[in-house]
């Protein structure tokens, strides 16, 4: 594909998505780069190892010598919760293992069970088109969910299986190390925020999940079904950007 032709394909995606205008990579970090933080909501000790609030029976134990692929054919025959009988295929996550970003949603859907692999749906494609928008692959980013196993119906996770599969989501955080995390939806920003805080107002700021900077946006199967909020995808974005550009160029 010619240059020309790949601009004019960025350009459209950019008028698809809503998106009033384009962001590139920053070639040099902006001086006094600076971001709203919220203050931490996530205790140290409620991950990977030690007291764990909210996570009763932790499956995970520490192991030095564990890797991300290791980790996925200890947990892929998980059968800890009723979903782990009804599933067709355990969706534990795709991307670059040592990711600098790391996207989570909140369940697998129809195709992400039928396929083992998130978001490769509607909502997927519309994920794709939202990174690449932003300058992002999403062959260099992580992606995965709070539940491995499709809730029947696409009903909402319930509590007890959320409490079941976070370990581990936790685990994979601990051996992927991010800087960023992104909750895609109000179920994976609760989950892992421990919040009840509706997304309008965990939006607009970078929290603090053990270091890691945290930001919640909208699930792109919100933006299906509700365009108005691809303007506000699009902020959440851009403030991704800005913050991934500084932290890369210092």
């Amino acid at each position: 594909m010619k240059a020309g032709e790949r601009l004019k394909k960025y350009l459209a995606q950019h008028v698809e998505l809503g998106m009033g205008e384009v962001v590139l990579p920053a070639k040099k970090a902006a001086a006094g780069l600076s971001f709203p933080m919220a203050q931490p909501v996530v205790k140290q000790e409620t991950l990977f190892g030690g007291p764990s609030v909210g996570l009763k029976g932790n499956p995970v134990r520490p192991d030095p010598n564990r890797t991300l692929e290791s980790f996925y054919h200890e947990i892929k025959d998980c059968v800890r919760c009723p979903l782990g009988r009804t599933r067709t295929k355990f969706v534990f996550g795709v991307g670059n293992p040592k990711a600098d970003i790391m996207f989570v949603g909140e369940a697998p859907g129809k195709d992400e069970d039928l396929q083992g692999e998130p978001f490769v749906g509607r909502a997927g494609k519309l994920l794709d088109k939202i990174l690449e928008a932003t300058g992002f692959r999403r062959e260099e980013v992580y992606i995965a969910n709070v539940l491995k196993c499709r809730p029947p119906e696409n009903r909402d996770p319930l509590p007890e299986e959320m409490e079941t599969c976070s370990p581990y989501l936790l685990e994979q955080i601990q051996l992927i190390n991010p800087k960023f995390i992104v909750c895609l939806g109000r179920i994976a920003a609760m989950q892992l925020l421990e919040t009840k805080l509706s997304l309008g107002r965990l939006r607009g700021t970078f929290h603090d999940f053990n270091g890691v900077k945290l930001l919640v946006t909208y699930h792109p199967a919100a933006l299906l079904r509700f365009a108005e909020y691809k303007k506000d995808v699009w902020e959440d974005m851009k403030m991704l950007r800005r913050a991934y550009d500084g932290v890369e160029l210092k």
